[in-house]
């Protein structure tokens, strides 16, 4: 590799998502091949690319909102600059993201450095409720998965908002049951789910009115990962112990149930 520069990072990650420049394709593949710990890696990411690409490919599917298409954005050049700019800036970020979703394997949530601060903190909440219920072997829930309609009625009721128990059988977990918690000066429900391998997994959700919505943001504490995105004005955390690419099926599973019912409710849990 004389006269060449170093193999770098950007260099392994274009490799990655299969963008690198031809010139230094077999530079990169001869460097692999001669540092197999460094392939195996490299290999692995390039695994969970595919499978990420598989798993979120509606995502790219779905339309630009019309309130982003460049279009309409020209025709509304008589409003307020501040708004005329807003807007362009919202159409170039969701053009950004799709061209993100198409080389990048579909990745549409945001890693942790960029979270505000308060979904960082409901984050924290569900992954420490998780961590501390989901020990449990006599008490784990207060309302037991045999009395589902009265569980859901009263968290609703407490959280102001209507909820649902997300049905995970196709996923492998059953309804246990759920509990009521405190989050600062509102009401948390958490709702917990067992596999026959005897893991856990819970759904905290609650009260986020006046928050935008968000895409899936993927956050990882103390061995617990977890999936938290804002919908509809409720906030909603996944956790298990689980690794990024097998809780996100779960979390997709919830999240799309709700929006192929057509219910006016759906995102609301």
């Amino acid at each position: 590799m004389t006269g060449e520069r170093p193999i770098g990072e950007d260099d392994l990650q274009a490799f990655v998502d299969g963008r690198l420049e031809p010139s230094r394709y077999e530079t990169v593949k001869a460097y692999l091949a001669s540092d197999p710990a460094r392939a195996e890696q490299v290999q692995r990411e390039i695994e969970q690319r595919d499978v990420l690409r598989a798993r979120l490919a509606f995502k790219v599917q779905e339309p630009i909102p019309a309130r982003l298409r460049v279009a309409n954005i020209i025709a509304a050049q008589r409003q307020p600059k501040i708004a005329r700019f807003q807007r362009i800036a919202a159409a170039l970020v969701w053009l950004a993201l799709g061209g993100v979703l198409g080389a990048a394997g579909g990745v549409w949530w945001t890693e942790r450095s960029s979270q505000p601060a308060a979904q960082m903190a409901v984050a924290h909440s569900a992954i420490a409720a998780h961590s501390l219920y989901v020990t449990e072997r006599l008490h784990p829930v207060e309302v037991a998965g045999d009395q589902e309609a009265h569980l859901v009625q009263w968290l609703s009721r407490r959280v102001g908002k209507p909820l649902k128990a997300p049905d995970l059988n196709t996923q492998g977990y059953r309804l246990i049951g759920g509990r009521l918690l405190p989050s600062g000066n509102e009401a948390a429900a958490l709702f917990m789910y067992e596999n026959g391998s005897g893991n856990r997994l819970t759904l905290y959700v609650r009260s986020s009115v006046g928050e935008g919505e968000t895409a899936f943001r993927f956050e990882t504490r103390d061995g617990v990962s977890a999936f938290l995105w804002i919908d509809d004005g409720l906030s909603y955390v996944v956790s298990a112990k689980a690794d990024r690419a097998q809780l996100l099926p779960i979390a997709e599973a919830i999240y799309h149930q709700f929006e192929a019912t057509g219910d006016p409710a759906r995102g609301r849990l």
